[in-house]
């Protein structure tokens, strides 16, 4: 029989998946029970329990200043990120996604281990910086490829009570920071883009920059991919972009995140700041309002309510550009991908993961312009759409963002930019890269006028 090339992608799949099994279980049956809360045995810790810092300055490694986006997310350039892992680590790291990581991304319920390793940027170290996997579809399909593409999470003083020479590390003001892989984007492009078009139309939103990764796991440093470097919002995102940087910031995930009747669960409500105040009343002053009498008995006070803990104007252009654009894996089909926060009272939406963007959809399809098939269980849409004067400001949203924001000509100009930018790292990786730019051109075209017709 002609072995196809799929085979042996198959039989690679299946030898690296028994390797992992027999290294997990020869590691967990002769290392020793954990000595720390922090830190499992398994990890290689590296044999120095001193080491010389020498590239540490107060610019790049202290937290004495403020983030510098100008170095770490500039604009019209792919800039080089190496890290280095030791042989050790990544196998541990692999056997816990082997432990871990089985049946759909539904099912993936587990925080990766960290490891410490290094990060080299602009022939600077960065010392025993915490590195892990991150991502559910993105992660799950990485582990199933035949390379080392995986999405990853970085953590500057993960290891700072191991390391206290680390103590307060940051990457020029920042502590965290993700390496989105662009799973399933042949244009490497659309998490970037999106997130630049919710920022250029008013909604808080992380900052991202074009990244070429090379990773030396023991064997040499190689290229691994085009990355996205994407801002955690938790870390940078309330300062830069609010005018008050002390409010409640929450990641909701589950089944209390659609706000449904019946759902509140504070234990969903990720609460990512004021941790030991735990004050959760401003989210559930939302959700009592959202299904209180008073949206049907007295509409115009259920609206001045409302308007009065949830940041309606910024929620309605965030539905404007992301309907507009289309992204299947968001609120209104599924119960992740956003932030919450409390800007001065007002809790506020932050769109997050926007790597399925800019598609028709999947699982069904995205949420429709008109949202008329959006149910009482998804009651931010559904309430908000229910006035009438909400649903006006929302399709005037819609025709501002496609005809200054998301205007045809200056997104092909765009695209082209980025095309030219990345070409020599996207097509050492896909041979389907132009195509999949031209594809996105087309897409980008053809729905500014399925809006604007809507809209209108």
């Amino acid at each position: 029989m002609i072995k196809t090339f799929e085979h042996y992608t198959w039989y690679g799949t299946l030898i690296k998946h028994n390797a992992l099994l027999i290294f997990s279980f020869l590691l967990f049956t002769f290392c020793e029970s954990p000595t720390s809360n922090n830190i499992s045995p398994e990890i290689d810790l590296g044999e120095e329990t001193e080491f010389e810092i020498l590239d540490w300055t107060t610019e790049t490694h202290s937290n004495q200043v403020d983030p510098n986006y100008d170095v770490v997310f500039e604009e019209n350039t792919v800039k080089r990120i190496d890290l280095t892992i030791s042989s050790s680590n990544w196998f541990v790291m692999q056997a816990d996604l082997d432990e871990n990581l089985s049946g759909t991304p539904e099912d993936i319920d587990f925080t990766p281990i960290w490891v410490p390793g290094t990060l080299t940027f602009e022939d600077k170290d960065w010392y025993k910086v915490g590195i892990r996997y991150k991502g559910n579809s993105t992660l799950l399909n990485a582990s199933r490829s035949s390379d080392d593409k995986y999405p990853f999470k970085l953590d500057f003083d993960e290891f700072e009570d191991e390391f206290p020479e680390i103590d307060n590390q940051r990457f020029y003001g920042f502590k965290q920071l993700n390496l989105s892989n662009n799973d399933s984007d042949g244009s490497f492009m659309r998490e970037k883009v999106a997130a630049d078009l919710f920022r250029e139309f008013g909604v808080a939103a992380p900052r991202v920059a074009f990244y070429a990764i090379y990773l030396d796991r023991g064997n040499g440093s190689t290229f691994i991919g085009l990355y996205t470097l994407i801002e955690e919002v938790d870390d940078s995102i309330p300062e830069s972009q609010f005018p008050d940087d002390n409010g409640n910031l929450y990641k909701p995930d589950g089944d209390a995140a659609s706000f449904a009747l019946g759902t509140y669960d504070e234990s969903e409500f990720d609460l990512k700041t004021n941790e030991d105040e735990a004050d959760y009343s401003d989210v559930k002053s939302l959700y009592e309002l959202l299904h209180s009498d008073l949206k049907t008995s007295n509409e115009n006070q259920w609206t001045s309510e409302l308007e009065n803990i949830f940041n309606v104007d910024s929620y309605l252009k965030y539905l404007a550009a992301n309907n507009v654009i289309q992204n299947w894996d968001t609120y209104g089909l599924m119960t992740h991908n956003f932030f919450l926060y409390n800007d001065e009272g007002l809790l506020t939406w932050i769109p997050w993961d926007n790597n399925e963007a800019f598609q028709n959809g999947k699982q069904g399809g995205a949420v429709s312009l008109g949202m008329s098939e959006v149910s009482s269980n998804w009651p931010i849409i559904r309430y908000i759409m229910d006035v009438d004067e909400y649903e006006t400001t929302y399709k005037n949203y819609v025709i501002e963002f496609c005809e200054e924001v998301f205007e045809t000509n200056k997104m092909n100009t765009l695209l082209t930019s980025y095309q030219n930018l990345l070409d020599d790292y996207a097509s050492e990786e896909s041979s389907t890269f132009s195509s999949s730019v031209s594809s996105l051109k087309s897409y980008i075209q053809s729905r500014n006028t399925v809006a604007i017709s809507f809209a209108n």
